[in-house]
């Protein structure tokens, strides 16, 4: 069931979708303002930093317009769930958000999906074991 709550003048929610945190940012959010962008970050760092396990999508389908604040809380609470050996995702981007991100390259570094499906699907299934590097492997004689 999802839950909205009032995060000042933020609109959002977070519910679960299997063991995944989903953020979901309101149609309020077209624009960012000061206030906005604290409330924002706040919530999206504490999700990354406190959901257990460390599974986060951000659904981003409502949101119009990103600038360059809200891509560094992005990129930072990305980051604290890399810290966490975790994972944040995006999807539901607009057009215009999908631009800025391949235009900042944070779209090589942030796993993008079309919609909540696809990002909880992935964030879900099981991940193949990594390979070693060369170096990590033994040699055989």
């Amino acid at each position: 069931m999802r839950k909205w709550a009032r995060f000042g003048c933020l609109m959002a929610h977070v519910y679960r979708k299997q063991n995944v945190a989903v953020v979901e940012l309101d149609a309020e959010y077209d624009a960012l303002d000061q206030s906005k962008f604290q409330q924002t970050q706040e919530l999206l760092l504490s999700t990354a930093e406190s959901v257990e396990p460390p599974l986060v999508a951000v659904d981003l389908s409502r949101t119009r317009y990103m600038g360059s604040g809200f891509i560094e809380a992005i990129f930072r609470a990305w980051k604290r769930s890399r810290e966490r050996q975790g994972r944040l995702v995006l999807c539901g981007l607009q057009p215009f958000c999908a631009e800025v991100l391949r235009t900042t390259r944070l779209d090589s570094l942030i796993e993008c999906f079309p919609g909540i499906e696809d990002a909880v699907a992935a964030l879900t299934a099981p991940r193949a074991a990594e390979q070693p590097d060369a170096d990590q492997r033994g040699t055989e004689k």
